[in-house]
């Protein structure tokens, strides 16, 4: 990657240990020196695998969201259909839609249909290292039953294009990584 001549230098990491190695997180304390000569003896990074979500819009042109409880906000709102990619996905293009094709058919019971790349966002380039990248599924049918796991609890909405835009402008979608591609994929069809 070329960078431009004016662009902040990189910071240069000292040290770094780990303060917390769980599956579901993983934090990561570094004490890095900054191009300025400052230091930082304890910047906290969160490291998680990378999240796939999905822009599915049916054969009749529903958007296909979910709504499950969340406990860090304690409600139950609306989302994409989302996910975590396995290690055994890798983080390649091929991967990353495995991963995504993976979650539409297990969490919602919906699947085939015309896949495409849509974009990617970190949730904080500041302190998470992963990324989430969206795919848009166009054409999708029901295929399945859901396969929940058991920490799961998901519920399927069939929504216009136009309920889904009153759902996030209602602050029924709370979730960024949710509502940015959504809120892109319904502009772009104006």
């Amino acid at each position: 990657m070329i960078l431009p001549d004016d662009d902040p230098a990189l910071w240069r990491v000292a040290q770094s240990d780990y303060l917390v190695r769980n599956p579901w997180l993983t934090v990561r304390q570094d004490a890095v020196q900054l191009p300025n000569g400052g230091f930082i003896p304890d910047y906290f990074v969160f490291e998680y695998p990378n999240w796939v979500n999905i822009i599915a819009v049916t054969t009749n042109g529903q958007l296909i969201l979910v709504r499950q409880y969340r406990h860090g906000i304690a409600g139950v709102h609306y989302e994409l259909c989302a996910g975590t990619v396995d290690p055994a996905d890798g983080d390649s293009g091929a991967g990353l839609l495995l991963a995504a094709r993976r979650e539409l058919l297990e969490e919602t019971g919906y699947g085939g249909g015309n896949w495409q790349f849509f974009m990617s966002l970190s949730a904080n380039t500041g302190t998470h290292t992963n990324m989430n990248h969206t795919f848009l599924a166009t054409g999708v049918t029901w295929q399945q039953p859901q396969q929940l796991d058991l920490t799961e609890d998901i519920t399927v909405h069939l929504v216009s294009p136009e309920r889904a835009l009153a759902i996030i402008d209602s602050g029924q979608m709370p979730q960024a990584m949710c509502a940015a591609p959504l809120l892109r994929y319904l502009l772009g069809r104006a």
